[in-house]
């Protein structure tokens, strides 16, 4: 790995994250692929619009197809036909929102599969081995992820246990070394919780480090609150990776406070429940409104289904439940998030974060595509 900052702007950071399988541009937005597909799109369609670098999910994919099966065939990029790198989480959120079906312990976490009940026990031992049984290129340690609404003693003890499992992490990952690993700061909204994970996980040095449990419940200032005083205590020169966010302006305030990475399912999941995201704010395409409208999504947008397809058509498509509708409204959402993603890159580079950001709220709140 090699990550080389090209230029700042305040907190924020404008790079490229350099791995064997190819070169990331970051700020980097990861469209989610959880089951080996980015949902509703080809990969070559998410490779043409820009995307340098998918995220894909160890816990689903452990279930079905297993592991195993994808090594045999090839690896988990020959499996689903994509050559560009792949992070995989380590299911440890999955594990989390499953409450009802886990019990979690000292060692990890015995769980019951959504799918079949067919009983697991996912430790960090077992996490890193799946992650590199699929051929992942970064690899996140498995962390346990408290909830928003956990009292702090219940947040503190699951940040503990977090650092407990990145140590085993290292120590499991380190035994073959293949790929990257990533470190997971745990600590809910709780500052020193934050700052004793960060130490900790410094001590341990990982090649990457991310920030867990936000954008699980918790306001969005709350969150901002979190990363004004986290961002620039990790290593200025390792990659920072914002888990599961988010909203387009969770990813511009997130910039502006110095992470370098994202995913979310938002883009993919809002195209197949009939919204399109864009540049003035969300448009609801279910809206009987829209259905005598012949104009584009966004008559600034340049994406496939901007450029050929009337909202009108649109509304029908989704209205009959053809499976057309996911496609396009997935294509344009990922079309713009790479779009904001190289918007924001270029003002870094030129140093009008700030002034962009003004904007980019200011069209937001006018909403006046909807």
């Amino acid at each position: 790995m090699n990550f080389k900052i090209k230029g700042t702007d305040g907190k924020a950071r404008v790079g490229e994250l350099i791995l064997k399988r190819g070169l990331i541009k970051t700020p980097a937005f990861m469209p989610v692929g959880t089951a080996a597909t980015v949902k509703a799109m080809l990969p070559e369609n998410v490779k043409a619009l820009g995307a340098d670098i998918i995220l894909c999910n160890t816990y689903h994919l452990m279930l079905r197809p297993g592991e195993n099966l994808i090594n045999n065939l090839g690896g988990l990029h020959k499996f689903m036909n994509w050559e560009r790198p792949i992070l995989t989480d380590s299911g440890g959120f999955q594990v989390m929102s499953l409450s009802g079906l886990s019990r979690k312990s000292e060692e990890g976490v015995e769980f019951r599969s959504h799918i079949d009940g067919k009983k697991y026990f996912l430790s960090p031992e077992y996490s890193i081995k799946i992650q590199k049984t699929l051929g992942s290129d970064i690899i996140m340690c498995f962390d346990d992820c408290a909830s928003f609404q956990s009292k702090k003693n219940d947040v503190a003890d699951s940040m503990k246990r977090s650092i407990k499992w990145a140590l085993r992490s290292k120590e499991e990952f380190e035994l073959t070394n293949s790929g990257i690993l990533f470190g997971i700061q745990q600590g809910g909204i709780h500052k020193d919780l934050r700052d004793e994970s960060i130490k900790r996980l410094l001590d341990i040095d990982f090649q990457g480090y991310a920030v867990g449990g936000l954008a699980v419940g918790e306001p969005q200032a709350e969150m901002f609150k979190v990363l004004d005083s986290t961002a620039d205590k990790f290593p200025n020169n390792k990659p920072r990776y914002l888990m599961g966010v988010g909203k387009p302006d969770d990813i511009v305030g997130a910039v502006l406070r110095g992470i370098d990475m994202f995913d979310c399912v938002l883009p993919t999941r809002s195209g197949r429940t009939g919204q399109a995201l864009s540049r003035r704010g969300p448009i609801n395409i279910k809206n009987s409104k829209h259905k005598k409208n012949s104009s584009p999504l966004d008559p600034d947008c340049n994406c496939y289904t901007c450029l050929n397809y009337s909202r009108s058509y649109l509304h029908h498509v989704f209205k009959s439940g053809e499976i057309i509708s996911a496609i396009l409204l997935t294509w344009h959402n990922l079309y713009y998030y790479q779009e904001l993603m190289n918007d924001i890159r270029n003002a870094i580079k030129n140093k009008k974060l700030i002034e962009y950001s003004k904007e980019f709220y200011k069209l937001q709140n006018s909403r006046d595509l909807l």
